[in-house]
């Protein structure tokens, strides 16, 4: 069996590399791996999705598979993934499974799991996982009978829960601030708007008549044209723009003009900073994050951590370090005293909230950084591995590291999910930074031509 987990959680075409005799494995996995620590209560998953038209098949597969090895479930239907993470903890069930593919296109489904409390599993437990699921697929599991089959439920009122836990979090109203808010057609149709209403704001909400197939269709965070024109046309102060499942957030500023994760970590870096929240006046981000974040937080006085790509890395730091502030380029933030995962409406009401207490724009506060050009290059590829380890290829990497100085930087890594290499480049010209990546990318190429 191959990796089955990538950078977050399971993911594929649904019905194909996803089929529901997958899920239904991975969630009797799941119950065994995460409930079998404490036995003195039967135990107790909640199980939540997104818009796509497979969750409803997925999320058949995941509650048989969760009832079958003795696990209740409470179900509470289309929320975003960090909702689910939220009424996990708030239930104090032993496990949470989220059906999403996030910000990928409606073909494509996954699986995100969380263990008690609401937290994103490390590397070891999804190890364990993977090989009950395999060791499952070969030898007979002992299958509770009787009243030892776990029971269903729904819950009605998570979505009304969640939008007073983060309206909760809001240390200012937004009154005066008009913001249009792109849903994606997902999982925050919903709740974004509400929430958004309830602290304040004036709310003009965009793609948010999901119909199952329309999810993240030339729409969301992704996709920022529609809002950048909503943004002009309605003569709001702001745009947010979340995923499929809510927990990226990205913004555009009055006129148009993208505000991405890092700037947005940064305004929120320098309010938790005045505020006094700051732990340690330290921030957490990737090492996809621009090299202009870095200065501008050296310039502030704060200190940045780097990770490897993929929130569930930053929250780690996070924990571990006992940390305020983390997040990556893509938009997803986490504010530990409030979530437990990255979350998109918690951004969008937190960074609202800075321009009402500030009385400044979106733009002027996103203006203490300034980003270096960075080039992206994705690579098609064979073999990930080969294309991003070939002597060839780490011979280039060092002369063009040794070319940029301190001036730029290069990041060479395999995906988590597709066959590619993302070639990262910055440097102090838009040209020079995409000639050397598309010189280092030649040689990806070579070492590993796709098939």
């Amino acid at each position: 069996m191959g990796r089955l987990f990538g950078t977050d959680g399971v993911r594929g075409r649904a019905n194909v590399d996803l089929t529901p005799e997958l899920a239904l494995a991975v969630a009797v996995a799941a119950a065994h791996t995460l409930a079998e620590s404490d036995r003195s209560h039967p135990p107790l998953a909640v199980v939540g999705r997104d818009t796509r038209a497979s969750g409803e098949m997925l999320e058949a597969a995941v509650v048989a598979g969760l009832t079958s090895a003795g696990a209740s479930v409470v179900r509470v239907g289309v929320l975003p993934t960090p909702a689910v993470a939220f009424l996990t903890a708030e239930a104090k069930a032993d496990l949470g499974v989220m059906l999403s593919a996030s910000h990928n296109p409606m073909p494509d489904n996954g699986i995100k799991l969380f263990a008690a409390g609401g937290h994103k599993l490390p590397d070891e437990i999804e190890l364990r996982i993977e090989a009950a699921v395999e060791a499952n697929a070969t030898t007979a599991w002992d299958r509770p009978v009787g009243a030892g089959v776990g029971r269903v439920h729904d819950l009605l009122d998570g979505a009304d829960h969640y939008v007073q836990h983060l309206v909760g979090t809001v240390p200012h109203r937004l009154d005066g601030i008009k913001v249009v808010v792109d849903c994606a057609n997902g999982a925050a149709a919903e709740v974004a708007p509400v929430a958004y209403r309830e602290a304040g704001a004036e709310v003009i909400a965009i793609h948010a008549e999901p119909d199952g197939l329309n999810i993240n269709d030339e729409c969301g965070s992704n996709h920022l044209d529609g809002l950048r024109a909503a943004v002009v046309e309605h003569g709001a102060h702001l745009g947010l723009a979340h995923d499929g499942d809510a927990d990226r957030c990205v913004a555009v500023d009055a006129d148009g003009a993208e505000v991405d994760g890092d700037e947005l970590m940064a305004i929120l870096a320098l309010a938790l900073r005045d505020a006094g929240e700051l732990t340690r006046d330290t921030l957490v981000a990737t090492v996809m994050s621009n090299l202009g974040l870095r200065l501008a937080m050296s310039a502030q006085g704060i200190r940045l951590v780097e990770t490897k790509v993929g929130d569930r890395y930053v929250l780690e730091e996070l924990r571990a370090s006992g940390l305020a502030l983390g997040g990556e380029q893509s938009g997803h933030l986490v504010m530990p005293a409030h979530a437990t995962t990255g979350d998109g409406v918690l951004t969008g009401l937190h960074l609202m909230a800075r321009m009402a207490a500030t009385g400044r724009s979106l733009a002027e506060l996103a203006s203490v950084v300034t980003k270096l050009p960075q080039v992206l290059i994705n690579v098609p590829v064979g073999d990930r591995t080969v294309g991003a380890a070939a002597p060839a290829v780490r011979a280039e990497v060092e002369r063009a590291e040794a070319e940029l100085g301190e001036t730029g930087r290069v990041l060479l890594r395999p995906s988590g999910t597709e066959p590619l290499v993302r070639v990262m480049v910055e440097a102090g010209t838009e040209e020079t930074a995409r000639s050397v990546a598309e010189r280092i990318a030649e040689h990806v190429r070579t070492a590993s031509p796709a098939s």
